[in-house]
């Protein structure tokens, strides 16, 4: 039996542009959720929905709004398109090795993993589940102002923690345990967390 490869497509480097404006993260969730729910192929979401975030492994790929689109042709050729959360995200290749091993379980020896970069991800695509498994891990998710309507610096304080609830927060440092988390610590329980920043 010869090995599955993963043809990785880039499309050429373009600036990176926002994700069309949306009144809500709960806008921009719906939409893709009208985009998955009218897919031709719901049995190939579900199976990837088993791909994990390598960085924040509760998140599954779709729940984080990294996974966007997946077809099947004729051919039955299987195509997944993935946006980074970043352009140089360190957990990239991860995923993408992640989503080949998924598809070469279940039997699917012919698939291309696209990588695009525009329209940019944002925190707007985390699914409401998403943001609840966040919170259960103990990070605090993005606030739910639409990222466009975001300031552009990460709070200094008020942030509520994930362990008791509280508001009565500061932040630590603009950088947790990964770039695109913030480190803030409780002042009543007195626990450090992760802050997911809004993008």
């Amino acid at each position: 039996m010869t090995a599955s490869t993963v043809k990785t497509q880039r499309q050429p480097i373009v600036p990176l542009l926002p994700m069309p404006l949306l009144s809500t993260p709960e806008a921009a969730f719906a939409a893709r959720q009208r985009q998955r729910d009218q897919s031709s192929h719901p049995e190939l979401w579900n199976l990837l929905d088993a791909v994990k975030d390598p960085e924040v492994p509760v998140l599954s790929l779709w729940d984080l709004g990294v996974l966007c689109d997946v077809q099947q042709d004729a051919q039955a050729k299987v195509s997944v398109t993935l946006t980074p959360t970043y352009s140089g995200c360190p957990a990239l290749e991860t995923m993408q090795a992640d989503v080949a091993a998924q598809l070469q379980q279940a039997g699917f020896e012919h698939y291309e993993i696209h990588i695009r970069l525009a329209p940019a991800w944002t925190t707007d695509a985390l699914s409401p589940n998403g943001r609840r498994q966040l919170q259960a891990y103990g990070i605090a998710p993005p606030l739910q102002d639409s990222c466009a309507l975001a300031a552009a610096l990460t709070p200094e304080a008020g942030i509520e923690c994930p362990h008791c609830h509280s508001d009565n927060t500061r932040r630590i440092s603009e950088f947790g345990s990964t770039a695109c988390k913030a480190l803030f610590q409780c002042l009543d329980c007195a626990e450090p967390f992760d802050y997911f920043k809004q993008l």
